[in-house]
């Protein structure tokens, strides 16, 4: 049951917004232990933590988080988009209550599991949720949005962590940032109610009038149950699930295999830039920015949190750039230019850190702002969509899970060695970084297909016609534009054979959608 009449622009609105909140928490999470780990007053409640413990503190958040992803793809199907965000939200509030109690190590331990738990389980049904409530021309502009506002959380836990520490030595000091993820949690579950479930699940279980309800309040105030684009919607997924139910559902062992979809490439290929992500040792410098100022280049505390809050901010603000050339220079150019950039910012770090003088202390700073700058251009946002664009829908969601999965353990490991490296390899640890960041260029270049410009049918196509090993796919595809009914209203580069083709092929589809949807519908009853 949704609560009031939201519709069109104001609906659409109110889903992306709460979806937003669920990425802004993302992003404060990653960087609220970092924030206070240095505050004496943490310190002193857990006996002065040496690096590896610190680094199991925040690490094990990441086994909560892959522990959670696992059971949101357990789970998703039976609770829905919402319902499986309404218990991963609730989890979070458990954890954060018992995060902000904790007097012992092993409380925190365990309360960072529980919180990490309930933030896997909304990193994985968030997208969908959105992805599947809105039009496919709005996706690629609401990861880039997704990706602006995991970088907001940083600086806002940072800056929350400086404000706090004049409460010290009160353990309120480190106490109070921990405990506000509990508002973002608080403003998820009150927003729930006036929203509504994902149209596609609602069909998939057979509640096929509430969804087409649920397609119109999308469509707008105008847009009514019987408007023919509102029911051509509807139609098309019904189809689209009777087919995926003709087919049945695909078994790990086909994710596996590489079979006539090369379904075992397209799973590797995917899951690499979730592991170029972590590896490109961001979560190194973001999750410890104000220890790494403080133990590196001895800065006070102070004035640690204020450098990475300010670089938080700019960070913010840099990776919005992304939206508007994404889709016309591609993904494979970001991406290995944006590895490159990285590579040469952590060996001048690591220079810096070598030459240890007051002004190469100020380079090192710089150059750490310069690192977040040219992550956020590339590796960022490619990272969180590629896999997805590349999976065909049969084998999707698995072949997304062992991304993300890959994902959350990359981090752990990353978080876990980062405290202990700091102290005993010093530079050393960032020219590990600069050497991996190098070897995703050749990497991309030479085994990565550009998906910008090219839907997923076209991706099939790529796959089908190129075996495992070097690819020659290096160029984004050629644009297309539908309109609302989903026949082409403006092309480049496409014949006018091709235009007739696909909008003949779309007025067949609707009769067939049609005479399919009364059987379908008596179906799923």
């Amino acid at each position: 049951m949704v609560r009031g009449n939201l519709r069109g622009s104001t609906l659409r609105g109110a889903i992306a917004a709460c979806c937003g909140v669920a990425f802004l928490l993302f992003g404060y999470d990653q960087g609220v232990l970092g924030a206070v780990i240095g505050l004496s007053s943490f310190r002193r409640d857990f006996d002065d933590p040496d690096p590896n413990l610190e680094g199991i503190i925040a690490s094990i958040y990441d086994i909560g988080c892959f522990v959670g992803a696992i059971l949101a793809f357990l789970t998703a199907d039976r609770l829905g988009r919402k319902g499986s965000l309404h218990v991963g939200s609730w989890i979070m509030v458990v954890g954060t209550i018992l995060q902000t109690s904790a007097n012992e190590k092993i409380q925190m331990i365990i309360s960072r599991i529980v919180t990490g738990i309930g933030n896997g389980m909304n990193t994985v049904n968030v997208p969908i949720w959105q992805a599947e409530s809105f039009k496919s021309h709005n996706r690629g502009a609401l990861l880039i949005i997704q990706s602006a506002l995991i970088a907001f959380g940083h600086p806002l836990s940072t800056f929350m962590g400086l404000a706090s520490r004049q409460a010290e030595p009160s353990s309120f000091g480190w106490r109070w940032p921990i405990a506000f993820q509990g508002v973002f949690c608080v403003l998820i579950l009150i927003s729930l109610p006036f929203l509504p479930e994902s149209p596609r699940w609602l069909i998939q279980h057979g509640r096929i009038e509430e969804a087409t309800d649920v397609f119109a309040r999308l469509g707008g105030k105008d847009s009514t149950i019987n408007d023919p684009v509102i029911l051509r919607e509807r139609d098309e997924i019904i189809a689209s699930v009777e087919e995926e139910r003709r087919e049945g559902i695909a078994s790990w062992a086909e994710v596996f295999t590489e079979g006539k979809n090369r379904d075992l490439s397209r799973v590797l290929l995917g899951a690499g830039p979730y592991m170029f992500n972590q590896w490109s040792g961001i979560n190194s410098l973001a999750y410890f920015l104000p220890i790494t100022f403080e133990r590196n280049i001895g800065l006070s505390t102070e004035l640690s949190l204020i450098i990475a809050g300010v670089l938080g901010i700019q960070y913010f603000f840099i990776s919005w750039l992304p939206y508007f050339f994404i889709e016309k220079v591609g993904r494979r150019k970001l991406l290995m230019s944006s590895a490159a950039a990285c590579s040469f910012c952590m060996v001048m770090i690591a220079i810096m850190l070598v030459v240890d003088n007051l002004a190469s202390q100020w380079v090192f700073v710089a150059f750490c702002f310069l690192f977040f700058d040219v992550f956020s251009l590339g590796i960022l946002p490619v990272s969180w969509m590629y896999a997805s664009e590349i999976m065909p829908l049969r084998t999707r969601n698995k072949g997304v899970a062992l991304g993300v999965g890959s994902h959350w353990l990359s981090n752990f490991v990353v978080v876990y060695v980062t405290p202990t490296a700091i102290a005993n390899l010093g530079y050393r640890l960032y020219i590990i970084w600069a050497v991996l960041n190098a070897v995703f260029v050749p990497v991309t270049y030479f085994f990565y297909p550009e998906t910008a410009r090219r839907s997923l049918e076209d991706m099939d196509e790529v796959f089908r016609h190129e075996r495992f090993g070097i690819t020659r796919t290096r160029s984004p595809g050629t644009r297309t534009r539908e309109g609302g009914d989903g026949r082409i209203s403006d092309i480049e580069d496409i014949s006018d054979e091709t235009i007739k083709t696909k909008n003949a092929e779309l007025e067949n589809a609707d009769e067939t959608n049609k005479s399919k949807t009364m059987g379908l519908s008596m179906g799923l009853q």
